[in-house]
């Protein structure tokens, strides 16, 4: 007899599983199948897993799905794709079906595998309202299957107008059907089909004379849909009996009922698993899946109020998205770059207490943390930038700033603020949902009861629900095997009972089918979410009642009660989940919750009971798992909805009391539980009971490693040195050993050298810092880390030293006949301290003595007013700090009061020229000789002549920077400079400008003619062309010339010379291979620029054609290849262009295996590792615009031949021998395989050879002699060698000589053969970069086994990159120079005929 299983959670659930899964064992067992099947629900919901044996090896898994594929709602015609992950050890097969057909058709139906991303896909092409089903993923390995569902649901396409066949065609049918009206328009009609069995609706719709039952089907399904919101009004929950003959409930003593929840823990998102699973026990078990919301149900979309936004931060920053949801939700998955971010030292994930706002913080930004990052909230998400801009001062590149974090550009709004609002408009409309609610239900409180009965042939089932109930109140039960029964304080709840009685032959009103299916319908306007408000429980307690249902198995009766399930604060368990360790187990009289026992089958069960709508005590928040700190304080908090009922704490299952270490405390609804002082004992699960409710959560414990405050205070004050001084860094810290230990200096990890010391013990670490440079100064950090978490603390090194010098040159910003005024730039380093005073020296130029003037402070900038007129003076300066003096600067010359130029300006350009007037334009010079400028002076000066005249007087300075000069002769060239006048007077000339003809401007040149390519190559082509006419008036003489070119598929032009060439040709270099340009060239002048002169055609960027031709000559027509070794066919050619290249095997192009290398004059064919069937003829095809040409190799693949089989031997002709043998088991596979026969004479004693080149299997040998014994032995020979011979038994007696021969005991050969092991396994290795690694291990074995090389699972055997060598059973393999892409996981497998050994170990390779 069952006993009934306490339900405690999770992991009662798997103590449950066991209890089923011995029992089948023990089925098993006794019935002689030694197959235990074990069937069990994966993390991801919506998952069967069935193993198939008892005990898993280690280190094995059976298939699971890491992502299930989604339902997928498309339109006709478009493209469908299911995409799929999965797991498992061995790698698990993926294999797609549907419900309703086949996916044979391989033009519709197509699965692939992506390997980079691990996907499994389906993809269904121009989908049609008949591939709208629902579909099935398995994946398979010797140890499992997991099975997961998806649907497909097709919409109608937009009618296309031009399908007017269609549509008439349409048309017509439809007319037909509304011509049939009277059979289908009768209420009796409908009546009459809703209410009856499926396999009677052919015969109704022949007996009212319907005619398509297709769209009778289509609108009985219409109607029953309409019918399911009137039925609810009543009370009662609708019953399908069509769908009844879907879900067949075989019974074998005992059914498991299971009801699969509501709530998606796992995305947040409330969604149904559409089953219900019957579990047979004795293994005709049924899993069918029964729909138990209507077709139109929909996920509640959670969606972002606020996305997160584009992020500029700078280098060593920390920048934080952040984002707002529409709906509470514990975690969000955050990716970056496209992989999924997990919370630790780099990136910081954290949520708001209400669950609302989601964070995500990236410290210590760089550039390769630049890219795209996303948030994804179940089917939602969203993406923006993280821009990481460089260091903006370069003396500060690559050191750690100041801990700052920049969040997203732009007015950013109050995110507490728009999450609280966003709380308000979750509690309105919960509120809207509960008045519905309430309105819709209350009106159905005064009426009768419905009941719900399913008869089988084995007993009755009888459900009674009372009026008002809601789908939502069904709990998840999957380990119902004895599910208990609960009485309410009341004594009094609503129930609804279940008998079932053996072959009392009962059928019940509503169905006479042997099955049963509940289907029941969720009203449209309900909103499914997870908020872990209070609201979702008032929601619960007004429409969600308690059902118990009743079980009778012959004369004893199991009751079941189902809760309903409500949201909390923890989304790890359900704290409303009805608590059942204090239960009575069931007894073999079965007594219900009254104490009276139930005999046969129990009339009052039968009876409907009053409705009593106290949902009981429930919990408003529930317990949340806590992670705590050793010898830390860690409490534990919930609430209920009522302040007088008293509750039970539980740790593992034991019940607590408090203690000098633990204090439970009450206040009103709030339960608390408080640890004083954690320990690593109190880690575990704990709950609490109230009223036959539970919450559970977890408590962990850890020890990481952590600071004292005080010390961390004193360690982060900066820690100042002078050069060459030592700096120690010490710290005390406390967590659970081993903690490794780092110290950084600007993020660079720190190693013991000459000037670092690094001191680690269990409680404390000191970091020296020997003879200290002032370029030590910087961050300085210690890391600490262990199995519970890491810590850090950051401090600051200062070096002290003298500045350096101050930084000139000297600007001059007064000077004057009574003072000099100037200033400078302060140190670029001032050693640490500010700069206090300058010290200033000055020297009299052409004196040797220096006076001192003293000290001044510290701002860069001095006026001298003890200065003799006319005089120069040079200045000496050092910067003072606490710390010392710098290095002197030293000023250049300056003069007091004496004359300053200004420089010269800018050559002068011509603006433009006419016969009489030339305008120009210059720049003011840089150099103003510390006054203003009055004005300029021009002078012009004619070709060829020495003589500069000026065009403006003294005493009319030209204030502006241009002039018109109209003191020109037309036809001549001139050329013009200027002066610039301050109040000292003129200063330097400019350059002179270039020369200009002083004549009315020119017209632009004609077109060049001839223009033709002279040479063209891969990279380069030549022009020529002729130069254009000059016609005067009309076109003028050019003075150069501009190309340009485009390639085909651009519209831009660009030049290829930015300045005009004079001669008629020119090479364009830098073309790309093959491609298309277009080429133009323009002829320039003074004028302007003539027309562009285009080829008629475009270019194409290669040599001249010549037609592919093969240049090496001993090329091998033939080639036999020993199998395992590798086939490399290389061919040199002649070809231009660039000829395509096609390797073929067969007339078929090769397979992916073969490697193919192409070059500008060559190719290669290569197989890494041969195998017989790559023997074949290889041809190679070179083809470009000027011909092609073949050539073809033979290549055999092959290895020696394995003996021939039993050789018989047969005398059909007296003197004469026919041998006989069976083919060897190569001979089909190697056309060119023969035998030889070699015979032994007892007279000769010596092998001769009768016959050689046999293609058959039998050969006749001549001039046996009569009293002789003759032996024979067959061999198979091929292109590679020959096999060991198979010998005949002895042919014939030899007279000889009686002998006493001595019978001596056969002795019985030792079997040495054993299977391979590993005597000496594999080492962890961890090599520098760079550097060699070398691994070895020792592996025994006979036969010698085969040894192979793994990296990641990847045999390394024919990798040229690894030496691996095999010398008496050690194994060695060597790598000579270690990078990153060696790392990783390496296994050596040894295997011969007996057995198979294998060990790992990973490479590590450091920086």
């Amino acid at each position: 007899m069952w006993k009934r299983a306490k339900n405690t959670g999770p992991s009662t659930n798997r103590r449950n599983f066991s209890i089923v899964h011995q029992y089948i064992q023990r089925f098993n067992e006794v019935s002689g199948n030694k197959t235990a099947v074990i069937r069990r629900r994966s993390k991801i919901p919506g998952v069967m897993i069935t193993q198939y044996v008892v005990n898993m090896p280690e280190g094995k898994s059976t298939p699971d799905f890491q992502c299930k594929p989604i339902p997928v709602t498309v339109k006709e015609g478009k493209l469908a794709v299911f995409k799929a992950m999965v797991t498992g050890d061995p790698k698990p097969e993926v294999s797609w079906r549907r419900t309703k057909g086949t996916i044979s058709d391989k033009d519709k139906f197509q699965s692939k595998y992506d390997e980079s991303t691990g996907e499994h896909i389906l993809e269904i092409h121009k989908v049609s309202a008949v591939e709208a089903d629902t579909y099935k993923c398995y994946a398979v390995n010797e140890y499992g299957k997991a099975v997961c569902t998806t649907t497909l649901n097709v919409t109608e396409a937009s009618t296309n107008p031009s399908d007017f066949r269609k549509l008439l065609r349409k048309s017509k049918v439809e007319q037909n059907q509304e011509k049939q009206a009277d059979g289908e328009t009768d209420k009796r009609f409908w009546d009459t089909m809703l209410n009856a069995d499926r396999k009677d609706y052919e015969r109704i719709c022949t007996e009212f004379g319907v005619a398509d039952l297709d769209l009778i089907l289509k609108k009985l399904e219409e109607k029953k849909r309409d019918r399911v919101p009137n039925m609810y009004k009543d009370g009662v929950i609708p019953y399908d009996e069509d769908a009844t003959e879907k879900s067949s409930l075989k019974r074998a003593g005992r059914t498991d009922f299971r009801i699969k929840g509501l709530m998606q823990k796992d995305t947040g998102l409330n969604q149904v698993d559409e089953d219900v699973n019957l579990l047979n026990t004795g293994l005709n078990q049924v899993d069918e899946d029964v729909n138990l919301f209507p077709a139109d149900f929909k996920l509640s979309n959670v969606d972002f109020v606020i996305k997160i936004q584009e992020v500029n931060a700078q280098e060593r920053e920390a920048a934080l998205f952040e984002c707002v949801l529409t709906h509470p939700l514990p975690r969000i998955t955050w990716m970056g770059k496209g992989s999924v971010l997990e919370d630790g030292e780099k990136y910081s994930i954290t949520v708001s207490d209400h669950k609302l706002i989601h964070r995500l913080m990236i410290k210590d930004c760089k550039q390769l943390d630049k890219g795209i990052y996303s948030a994804v909230a179940g089917i939602t998400s969203c993406s923006a930038w993280l821009v990481v801009e460089a260091e903006s001062d370069p003396a500060s590149a690559g050191k750690k700033k100041d801990r700052k974090t920049t969040l997203a550009g732009g007015a950013r709004a109050d995110l507490e603020k728009v999450a609280i609002e966003q709380q308000i408009k979750n509690r309105e409309e919960m509120e809207k949902i509960l008045a519905s609610v309430k309105a819709k239900y209350e009106g159905g409180q005064q009426k009768d009861k419905k009941t719900l009965t399913t008869s089988e042939r084995d007993g009755e089932i009888t459900a009674v629900t009372g009026p008002g109930k809601d789908s939502r109140a069904v709990k998840d039960n999957p380990n119902a095997t004895k599910a208990s029964a609960m009485s309410d304080s009341t004594g009094s709840k609503d129930k609804a009972k279940i008998h079932n009685s053996r072959g009392d032959g009962t059928v019940t009103a509503l169905d006479r089918e042997k099955e049963m299916q509940l289907r029941v319908h969720e009203p449209k306007n309900k909103k499914h979410t997870r908020s872990g408000q209070a609201d979702f429980d008032k929601v619960t307690e007004s429409s969600s009642k308690n059902v118990d249902v009743q079980l009778s198995h012959k004369h004893n009766t199991k009751k079941v009660q189902w809760k309903p399930e409500t949201s909390v604060c923890d989304y790890n368990t359900d704290p409303n989940e009805l608590a059942s360790d204090d239960e009575a187990s069931d007894s073999d009289d079965n007594e219900d919750s009254t104490g009276q026992k139930n005999s046969g089958s129990s009339k009052e069960s039968q009876q409907p009971q009053k409705a009593v709508n106290d949902p009981g005590v429930q919990f408003i928040c529930g317990l949340s798992d806590v992670t705590a700190i050793i010898n830390e304080s860690a409490v534990l908090i919930c609430k209920l909805s009522n302040e007088d009922c008293e509750g039970a704490w539980f740790r593992d299952g034991k019940k607590i009391s408090p203690d000098d270490d633990i204090t439970i405390t009450n206040d009103g609804a709030i339960h608390q539980l408080v640890i004083i002082r954690c320990r690593e004992e109190h880690s575990g699960k704990y709950r609490f009971e109230a009223d036959g409710r539970k919450t559970e959560a977890m408590i962990n414990v850890k020890d990481p490693p952590r600071f004292d405050p005080k010390d961390i205070s004193a360690f982060t004050e900066p820690v100042k040195v002078k050069v060459g001084q030592n700096a120690i860094f010490k710290l005390h810290f406390v967590g659970h050993e081993p903690i490794k230990i780092q110290w950084y200096k600007e993020g660079e990890e720190l190693q013991d050298d000459n000037n670092t010391k690094i001191e680690k013990s269990a409680s404390h670490s000191r970091l020296l810092l020997s003879r200290c440079q002032r370029k030590d100064t910087g961050e300085i950090k210690i890391k600490l880390k262990n199995e519970h978490g890491f810590t850090e603390a950051i401090s600051q090194l200062i070096v002290l030293d003298k500045p350096t010098s101050p930084l000139g040159p000297a600007e001059v910003t007064e000077s004057s006949a009574i003072c000099i005024e100037f200033r400078w730039r302060p140190p670029k380093d001032d050693g640490g301290s500010p700069v206090i005073n300058y010290i200033m020296e000055r020297q009299q130029v052409g004196r040797n003595t220096w006076k001192k003037i003293g000290e001044i402070p510290g701002v860069p900038s001095y006026r001298d007013t003890d200065v003799d007129h006319g005089r120069k003076y040079c200045y000496r300066i050092r910067a003072v700090t606490a710390e010392g003096t710098s290095e002197v600067m030293e000023t250049d010359d300056m003069q007091a009061g004496t004359l300053a130029f200004p420089g010269p300006p800018a050559p002068p350009q011509v603006v433009s020229a006419s016969d009489d007037c030339i305008n120009i334009s210059w720049a003011s010079p840089s150099n103003r000789g510390g006054s203003r400028i009055l004005g300029y002076i021009l002078e012009k000066r004619k070709k060829g002549s020495n003589l500069w005249t000026v065009v403006n007087a003294m005493d009319e300075l030209i204030k502006e920077k241009k002039y018109a000069v109209k003191d020109v002769v037309a036809g001549m060239e001139y050329e013009f400079r200027v002066t610039a006048i301050n109040l000292s007077g003129a200063g330097e000339f400019s350059s002179p400008s270039e020369f200009v003809f002083a004549r009315d401007p020119k017209k632009p040149p004609g077109k060049v003619t001839n223009l033709k390519v002279t040479e063209t190559s891969y990279s380069h082509l030549v022009l020529t062309w002729t130069k254009p006419e000059d016609k005067p008036g009309i076109q003028d003489e050019a003075k150069g010339y501009f190309v340009e070119i485009r390639q085909a598929e651009t519209i831009e032009w660009s030049r290829c010379n930015t300045t005009p060439i004079i001669t008629t040709s020119f090479s364009v270099k830098g073309l790309k291979s093959m491609d298309m340009y277009w080429v133009r060239v323009i002829a320039t002048n003074d004028g302007g620029e003539s027309t562009p002169a285009e080829l008629a055609n475009y270019v194409l960027a290669m040599p001249s054609p010549v037609r592919p031709k093969f240049t090496n000559h001993k090329m091998k027509s033939f080639m036999v290849v020993r199998a395992g070794n590798s086939v490399r066919i290389t061919v040199n050619f002649e070809a231009s262009p660039r000829p395509d290249i096609i390797w073929l095997k067969d007339n078929v192009p090769v397979t992916k295996r073969v490697t193919i290398s192409n070059s500008d004059g060559s190719s290669q064919l290569l197989i890494p590792s041969s195998e017989r069937s790559d023997s074949g003829i290889y041809s190679i095809l070179v083809k470009n615009l000027a011909g092609q040409e073949t050539f073809s190799t033979e290549v055999r693949v092959t290895d020696d031949p394995k003996p021939p089989g039993p050789v018989e031997l047969e005398e059909n002709v007296p003197g004469t021998v026919t041998v006989i043998w069976e083919p060897s088991p190569d001979e089909k596979r190697d056309d060119r395989l023969h035998y030889t026969v070699s015979k032994l004479d007892s007279a000769k004693r010596t092998w001769t050879t009768v016959a050689d080149r046999l293609f058959n299997n039998k050969f006749t040998v001549s001039n046996i002699m009569h009293g002789r014994e003759y032996n024979f032995r067959v061999y198979a020979k091929n292109d590679m060698g020959i096999s060991a011979p198979s010998e005949s038994p002895t042919w014939g007696t030899e007279k000889k000589k009686e002998k006493f021969v001595l019978s001596t005991p056969t002795r019985k050969d030792c079997d040495l053969r054993c299977a391979p092991t590993i005597v000496v396994p594999l080492k962890l290795h961890t090599a520098p970069k760079g550097y060699e690694c070398y691994m070895s291990c020792a592996v025994t074995g006979n036969p010698k086994p085969r040894v192979t090389w793994y990296r990641n699972h990847i045999s390394l055997n024919t990798n040229a990159n690894y030496y691996i060598s095999n010398t008496c059973g050690v194994c060695s393999m060597l790598i000579l120079r270690v990078g990153p892409k060696d790392m990783g996981e390496y296994t050596v497998t040894a295997e011969n005929a007996l057995g198979r050994a294998e060990c790992s170990t990973s490479l590590s390779v450091r920086e």
